[in-house]
């Protein structure tokens, strides 16, 4: 090994790490050699920083253009082409192509990907689901699909629109969901290319959203084609920024989205931790995904807090327009009301993870049939799942999801 060389490339090299053009590699010294299996392939213009990186066998690091890495973590068999990735996992298979401008919170399960171009935060792609070229998709969690060949798929030239006119993001959406997705035998979803979704949406399993539709609704009828209407022609209209009026579907949809992630959470606590954690770098993945489902959690807990503040402004406003003469108060602007009041007690709900007992039944029934199967690939081991633990499975999940959202009305 040339002497010329840093010393953390040269261990590296020592180790087995494939590096065609090691004098291009930069590699930062937080960066543990023994977290770097040997035979990765590390690209010339590849960079990686931080302590918590880990790159499993078989994966390869900017083969098409140079690639930073940034605290992320790669299973096996995982390729980034090229472009930028900071505080974002790559479970056994997961692809993506250069031009990426990944950032934290992107979680992307076995064998899911993107081509060029896609830019991700605060997203979760779960096993399979495919993303085209030139995409923002931020503040997503998207599912469905039971294999590579039968997959939901993003279509190139696509935006999750997740930042409204009154200066927020209390945005995100939910395509397909999590205690159904986990168990890789949904129908796929399918986004039309140039086309779009005005967070905060739901889109049910098996739904066809037509290319050059921007969709504003939920989707919710499965196995149905959806094409959004263009915006209609219409005179100007006064409009106020920041002043809310019905906010109960924003409420609904981000604390629905965040008991989803809570599910999540669980899943890969007391779930793959048997099909991962006796490998190191799938382990590292696992924690990797905890870590960033947590910040996950936070930053919608965040975005919420946001629009709190904001709703105080949005009342007075909504008042002042009805006057004295009004003879009853609108149940939005109630709904307003009653949300501020009781927001530091939701606030406090959401921070807690859910207690042990939430869905404690179904969660052991299912446990019980999991621990039993033969241990393989995490994919193999959900596809042998029985009917029955499948429903347990998901039966547990939703409950976590639904305890999320216990506080939602006002009381």
């Amino acid at each position: 090994m040339d002497p010329m060389l840093s010393p953390a490339i040269q261990e590296l090299g020592r180790r087995g790490v494939i590096m065609p053009a090691p004098h291009t590699v930069y590699v930062d010294d937080a960066v543990l050699p023994e977290r770097i299996a040997p035979g990765v392939v590390l690209f010339p213009g590849t960079r990686l920083m931080g302590d918590t990186i880990s790159i499993g066998p078989n994966s390869e690091v900017g083969s098409e253009t140079p690639m930073t890495l940034i605290d992320c973590q790669l299973g096996h068999g995982v390729s980034v082409k090229g472009g930028y990735a900071n505080g974002c996992v790559f479970l056994d298979g997961a692809e993506m192509g250069s031009g990426a401008h990944l950032r934290p919170g992107t979680v992307l399960e076995e064998e899911a990907g993107g081509a060029h171009s896609v830019g991700l935060k605060q997203t979760v792609l779960l096993s399979y689901v495919v993303a085209g070229s030139l995409i923002n998709f931020c503040d997503c969690l998207m599912a469905g699909g039971t294999s590579r060949k039968n997959h939901s798929e993003v279509g190139s030239s696509y935006i999750h629109f997740n930042f409204t006119p009154h200066g927020d993001k209390a945005t995100p959406s939910l395509i397909g969901d999590v205690p159904r997705g986990v168990l890789l035998d949904q129908p796929p979803i399918f986004l039309g290319g140039q086309g779009g979704l005005v967070g905060p949406v739901q889109i049910e399993y098996g739904v066809t959203v037509a290319a050059g539709s921007i969709l504003r609704k939920d989707a919710l009828e499965p196995n149905c084609l959806y094409q959004a209407a263009g915006a209609k022609d219409s005179k100007p209209r006064a409009y106020a920024r920041g002043h809310y009026r019905s906010i109960e579907r924003l409420v609904h949809h981000n604390l629905s989205y965040i008991g989803n992630i809570r599910a999540l959470q669980a899943w890969y606590q007391q779930v793959r931790i048997r099909t991962m954690r006796t490998d190191s770098f799938r382990e590292a993945c696992r924690q990797g995904a905890l870590t960033q489902l947590d910040a996950i959690v936070k930053e919608r807990i965040k975005r919420l807090q946001q629009v709190t503040e904001k709703l105080p402004q949005a009342i007075e406003s909504w008042t002042a327009a009805l006057g004295a003469e009004a003879s009853q108060e609108p149940v939005g602007l109630r709904f307003q009301r009653e949300w501020v009041r009781r927001w530091p007690r939701i606030q406090e709900h959401l921070i807690a993870p859910p207690p042990d007992a939430v869905g404690e039944e179904a969660r052991d029934r299912f446990l019980s049939a999991w621990n039993q199967l033969e241990k393989t690939s995490h994919t193999a081991a959900v596809n042998q799942l029985s009917a029955e633990a499948k429903k347990a499975a998901t039966k547990w999940l939703t409950a976590i999801v639904q305890h999320a959202a216990s506080l939602e009305s006002p009381q």
